[in-house]
């Protein structure tokens, strides 16, 4: 049986013009046979951005299914996040190296700062060794996670540099408009976690609900298109192929003005989000 042409992904751009998906694949919780098996079929269905961490313990399985993908691995952005226990100038160095080796790559498409973790004191250091590591092509985007736009300042007065990417709790439920203006406005790509709003259920809320049935769409779909409209990258996850593949191909769905206009009634406000000056993860 012939699988089905993978839908045409759309794109944004880092400041530097490289190419980006706007939607990519979370990876968090697939983890040995099983695990390569839902991310090898990710691959399949047209995915190639693919979003791990130290953190979660899975890196191993990531790089076994690009390898039984049968893709180059050049045509897979693998992004991976420096744990908070790694922090700091060797340490980080030492825990990105032994994430290549896990994922079995001679270099990463996107090295991120998991957590600022603020008590620690140490995330400018781990930045400066991610730039580090960027200019010796062992990682071709540096970015982080979960950084407040203060904290981004407090990275770019030390180095003069940017992170190129933010990845941020980000959905409907949680548009974050103050964090996504200030990237815009700094050359640095959004990127939502939980863009599906599982956490802060989304999916039981009526105006969702409205908007999917009116373009005859999955709620995820919806949700989905919200974001990319606004070029704000996507990492959701599913181990149901036919849920990957509808996630991935939005081209059905065309979101209008007063779609819009009702999803923005579901905003539980920046105070909902996680405050990444008190939470911490190591």
């Amino acid at each position: 049986m012939t699988e089905p042409a993978s839908p045409a992904v759309p794109t944004t751009t880092f400041a530097d013009g490289s190419p980006l998906p706007l939607i990519g694949f979370g990876t968090g919780g697939a983890r040995g046979p099983a695990g390569v098996g839902v991310i090898a079929s990710a691959l399949r269905a047209g995915y190639r951005l693919l979003d791990t961490a130290a953190q979660y313990g899975n890196e191993t399985a990531v790089g076994e299914a690009v390898r039984r993908s049968g893709l180059d691995p050049a045509e897979v952005l693998v992004t991976t996040k420096v744990a908070g226990g790694d922090h700091g100038r060797g340490a980080a160095r030492t825990g990105i190296l032994e994430s290549l080796r896990r994922l079995g790559l001679d270099r990463v498409g996107i090295a991120l700062i998991h957590w600022p973790n603020p008590s620690r004191g140490l995330m400018v250091d781990t930045w400066r060794t991610l730039l580090d590591l960027r200019e010796e092509g062992l990682v071709l985007h540096a970015g982080v996670s979960n950084f407040r736009p203060e904290q981004l300042q407090e990275l770019f007065d030390a180095t003069g540099q940017w992170p190129e990417i933010n990845q941020i709790q980000l959905s409907p439920a949680l548009p974050r408009p103050e964090p996504v203006a200030f990237h815009r406005a700094r050359g640095i790509v959004s990127q939502a976690w939980g863009p599906l709003g599982t956490r802060e259920g989304l999916a039981g809320q009526f105006a969702l609900r409205r908007v999917a049935a009116k373009h005859g769409a999955t709620l995820a779909q919806v949700a989905l298109r919200w974001a990319v409209d606004q070029e704000i990258v996507v990492i959701p996850r599913s181990s149901d192929p036919g849920r990957q593949r509808s996630n991935l191909d939005l081209s059905a769905v065309t979101l209008d003005d007063e779609d819009r206009a009702l999803l923005a009634t579901v905003d539980l406000g920046e105070e909902s989000a996680w405050d990444s000056r008190e939470h911490e993860e190591w």
